[in-house]
């Protein structure tokens, strides 16, 4: 916590919370008490801009979301993405998170690897969603 910004030297109070993600990975949020609401990008679908972490079960993901839901979040999911299951929602700043617990097997992980970069390359030349992986969404269908 500061009162003065290090960089530019302006005033402007804060506290920097550094949250340990798992895997050498931090996430560093700010809390600035004299500033304005924070607000997310209108110019980008409300869904796009998320933070995705990987919890180990999904009988973990269903307890966090009954946790979530009895501290009164709104929590949407499960949803089924083929090799993981997914539930998101808002935290109090109205950053969108995502918890996923992976349910894919070796097999289809082996099989997105290698259409990975073919698929990257028809998206780059095109914009338009290739069908390389298309197995697993009619995967989910068959599923429903």
């Amino acid at each position: 916590a500061e009162d003065k910004v290090p960089s530019t030297g302006a005033h402007d109070p804060y506290m920097h919370v550094f949250l340990d993600a798992g895997n050498g990975n931090v996430l560093a949020f700010f809390e600035l008490p004299t500033q304005p609401d924070m607000d997310r990008d209108r110019n980008t679908p409300q869904w796009v801009q998320h933070i995705a972490f990987r919890v180990g079960s999904m009988d973990e993901l269903m307890a966090t979301k009954a946790h979530l839901e009895g501290m009164g979040l709104d929590v949407l999911g499960p949803t089924h993405h083929g090799i993981f299951k997914s539930i998101y929602f808002f935290d109090p700043n109205g950053h969108r998170i995502e918890l996923a617990a992976d349910i894919g097997t070796p097999e289809q992980m082996a099989q997105l690897k290698d259409v990975a970069q073919p698929m990257i390359e028809e998206w780059s030349a095109t914009k338009k969603a290739p069908r390389h992986a298309a197995w697993l969404h009619e995967k989910i269908a068959d599923e429903s």
